[in-house]
């Protein structure tokens, strides 16, 4: 015999009306994040003195620079050859030894790998402490270690890459099936040989794409070294700018842009062969493999071996002779016992200030580049525009990205004059070439049914696109805007030293300055400030 269970009206209702207001505040919780974020915007802009009508009043100054750029003087060509060869040298060397060490270390900090809680969290530390610093502050540190030159700026590529990579590798594996992992690590295997065999051929496409898109970052990093005297093209770069020879300058970034898109085609191979498949099959010790597959994935390995190699081989040896056992006695013992004063100062030169302008020039930049990016990514694609549109909007962004983002601060300078918009400025065109890029790599991964049935049905394309592709997009749009964040905050920490508001300057000066001590607590203050915005992008 069935019982029912008779039900009590009052407890129903008052499930009906929680799950109701439920509905009710989440419907709220959308707009009052878009009305905080405005406010907040708006404070930032108003922080750092963002004064588009000044902009507009001075723009035929950048029109100027522009018409002088735009007239290179090829017959500086030849000058130029060795510096582009070094900056590329550091990038090569600096990314490929990053990356290595990167996967070597990388699963001690993969929390399902089950590694030795004190190397994970040991690990975990360093790297967030070597992804706070930008590489211009990296290769400045080296080169009070190692004197001046290429070594200087490949230890600090290397640095760099193996902070970013190690944390991105990691991330990966923890996301990764770890059934085939731990079989192994029941029938007796160790815990490395499990990860090579198990985990890596499964994060090996992500690590290679990731490595080739840092490579590319990397050459614009290596372009800039040079301002603290750590090799590449970057001291002759700020020569022409400082003595107004803007035609050879635009010779130098026309070569970048070469370069940029050199390197850019050769990834959209590369990364056509990885995603392939045909090098995590070769790592995998497949027998079954076809001849061609095995001929392919080696000859691809081979060359990046010999390139690796050759510019290992050409690599200047670091110079020891002004660096001394006291002076790195007294490096250490200045890092290590901080500026107090400075460090807790409100005053406008105290470093909570100067942290709270830094994230500022971050906040602005990032959002106003977020806001151009989005249309930009749809032109800069064949899905939604014609073919000849978007290789044309493909060139445009691409020399957006060619160009090195203090060289922008430098540009921009000149229009607005020193200060945080400048920054503003600098990181919103930078954030427009490399979201752009994102963002369009997301547009051609969505399912573009939704959108063609839509337009089948006689909708117009733009609310098309709202209701079919922007769903599909939205998650990564964000994740993209997020990581542009932190890394705006890192260079905007040293948009400073081309007077472009920030902590930069301050903490350059003081290194230059060997005051360790202040240096400590700005480099300190750096780590917090990354530390805290990992957070929050942790929680979004």
């Amino acid at each position: 015999m069935h019982l029912s269970i008779p039900t009590d009206p009052c407890r129903e209702a008052f499930q009906r009306r929680k799950q109701s207001m439920y509905r009710n505040r989440k419907k709220y919780i959308k707009p009052a994040g878009w009305i905080l974020f405005l406010l907040c915007f708006y404070a930032a802009a108003s922080f750092t003195g963002c004064d588009p009508a000044l902009f507009i009043s001075r723009s035929s100054h950048l029109s100027d620079l522009a018409a002088d750029m735009m007239r290179p003087d090829l017959s500086f060509f030849p000058k130029i050859l060795l510096p582009l060869f070094y900056t590329v040298q550091m990038s090569v060397t600096g990314t490929v030894t990053g990356s290595a060490l990167a996967l070597i270390v990388s699963p001690f900090g993969a929390v399902s790998l089950h590694f030795p809680s004190w190397a994970r969290c040991l690990l975990r530390l360093l790297i967030q402490v070597l992804r706070s610093f930008p590489a211009l502050i990296l290769a400045l540190a080296a080169t009070f270690l190692f004197g001046l030159g290429t070594f200087a700026g490949t230890f600090a590529i290397t640095l760099y890459t193996f902070a970013i990579m190690t944390k991105l590798t990691y991330e990966d594996a923890e996301h990764t099936d770890t059934a085939p992992y731990q079989a192994l690590i029941s029938m007796g295997c160790a815990r490395f040989p499990a990860f090579i065999h198990a985990v890596l051929p499964e994060i090996l496409p992500a690590f290679l794409t990731n490595a080739l898109y840092l490579f590319e970052t990397n050459v614009r990093h290596s372009s800039i070294l040079g301002y603290v005297g750590a090799g590449g093209i970057g001291l002759i770069l700020n020569e022409k700018i400082s003595w107004r020879e803007f035609h050879k300058v635009g010779t130098i970034l026309l070569l970048l842009f070469l370069t940029v898109c050199v390197i850019e085609s050769a990834n959209r191979y590369f990364t056509a062969v990885i995603h392939s498949g045909q090098i995590a099959e070769l790592f995998s010790g497949r027998k079954d493999l076809s001849k061609k597959t095995r001929i392919s994935g080696r000859m691809i390995l081979f060359g990046f071996a010999v390139l690796f190699l050759f510019c290992l081989a050409t690599q200047t040896p670091p110079d020891f002779s002004r660096t001394s056992a006291a002076a790195l006695k007294s490096m250490a013992a200045g890092l290590t016992h901080p500026d107090w004063t400075f460090f807790f100062s409100t005053e406008k030169d105290g470093l909570g200030y100067l942290l709270l302008e830094t994230i500022c020039i971050a906040i602005v930049g990032t959002s106003i580049g977020a806001f151009l990016s989005a249309p930009l990514a749809f032109l800069n694609t064949r899905r939604f525009v014609p073919a000849p549109a978007a290789f044309f909007f493909n060139l445009i962004i691409m020399a957006i990205r060619s160009i090195p983002f203090l060289i922008y601060g430098l540009i921009f300078i000149r229009v607005s004059g020193p200060g945080a918009f400048t920054g503003v400025l600098t990181l919103a065109v930078c954030s427009i070439g490399l979201l752009t890029k994102r963002f369009t790599e997301c547009l051609e991964a969505i399912d573009p049914g939704p959108y063609r049935a839509l337009l089948a049905m006689g909708v117009h394309p733009v609310p098309a696109v709202f209701h079919s592709v922007l769903p599909q997009i939205a998650p990564a749009f964000c994740s993209a805007v997020l990581y542009r964040f932190d890394v705006n905050i890192r260079e905007a920490s040293v948009l400073g030293l081309v007077g472009a508001g920030g902590i930069g300057a301050p903490l350059i000066f003081a290194m230059n300055q060997y005051d360790w001590n202040k240096a400590g607590a700005i480099l300190l203050g750096l780590i917090l400030l990354v530390w805290g915005v990992d957070i929050l992008s942790s929680r979004r």
